[in-house]
């Protein structure tokens, strides 16, 4: 269920008490998170933990058993998938493929193509690209709606190591100079530590969240991720923001 709400308290979404179900089996259950204004949250779990059922709930893709979503009134929301499967049937160039979103100027157009570093591709059929190449390409798509609110459903998983540093790279700029919200989620937490303020770790609910130093360190993580991967965040976030220590 959806509410549009004027809140003025910059809260652009509010999810509270979602469940979903499937054969009797709780794939989410009473599950709330509210997004802010400015806002970087990336969501972890297993496989099988609802990450991406919770996106699609919030994205009005599916509807929850129980629970409601209140969002702020005309809330521009950008979506980068998981994965898009281009077919040589479909012989369709990158900036044919950007030009068929709705309400695009030439202005914004040649924008997002210069922000994201993609003017080399133009003219290249989706079904050639690289997984790195069609990751920007979808992002730059949906930045053309100037959203508030980009939210990702694990936009690195198919990527090598470098490929995954060059798009958070990009992602963490995008996200400094629009000052946008983004919602994440992600296998990758080490690699987006930097830029993330929140995170919200999920396995059909939520089992911690907070700032990631802090649910590193949390049992509910530990017992889930291992000790190891603790220690690399921790040890990954410390050399990434240059911190001093005495």
């Amino acid at each position: 269920m959806f509410i549009k709400s004027d809140d003025s308290t910059g809260t652009l979404i509010s999810a509270q008490n979602i469940t979903v179900t499937r054969g009797g089996q709780h794939i989410l259950k009473d599950v709330s998170l509210n997004v802010y204004m400015q806002d970087f949250i990336t969501i972890i779990g297993p496989n099988g933990a609802g990450k991406s059922m919770l996106l699609k709930c919030i994205l009005g893709f599916y509807k929850p058993n129980h629970g409601y979503i209140e969002m702020k009134k005309s809330l521009r929301i950008g979506y980068v998938p998981q994965r898009l499967l281009p077919t040589h049937n479909i012989p369709i160039t990158t900036g044919r493929f950007l030009s068929l979103r709705k309400k695009c100027d030439t202005t914004s157009l040649n924008h997002v193509i210069e922000e994201t570093g993609i003017s080399n591709l133009l003219n290249t059929a989706l079904s050639v690209l690289s997984g790195g190449e069609l990751q920007r390409v979808l992002l730059a798509r949906a930045l053309l709606g100037n959203p508030e609110l980009l939210i990702l459903d694990e936009p690195a998983q198919n990527l090598d190591i470098p490929g995954q540093l060059s798009f958070y790279k990009l992602l963490e700029r995008v996200y400094k100079e629009r000052c946008l919200s983004v919602l994440m989620v992600s296998h990758d937490l080490h690699l987006v530590m930097a830029s993330t303020k929140r995170v919200v770790c999920m396995y059909k609910h939520i089992c911690c969240s907070g700032a990631p130093c802090s649910v590193a360190k949390d049992p509910e993580f530990m017992s889930l991720f291992g000790e190891e991967i603790s220690s690399m965040m921790a040890v990954y976030q410390h050399k990434h923001m240059g911190e001093k220590h005495d």
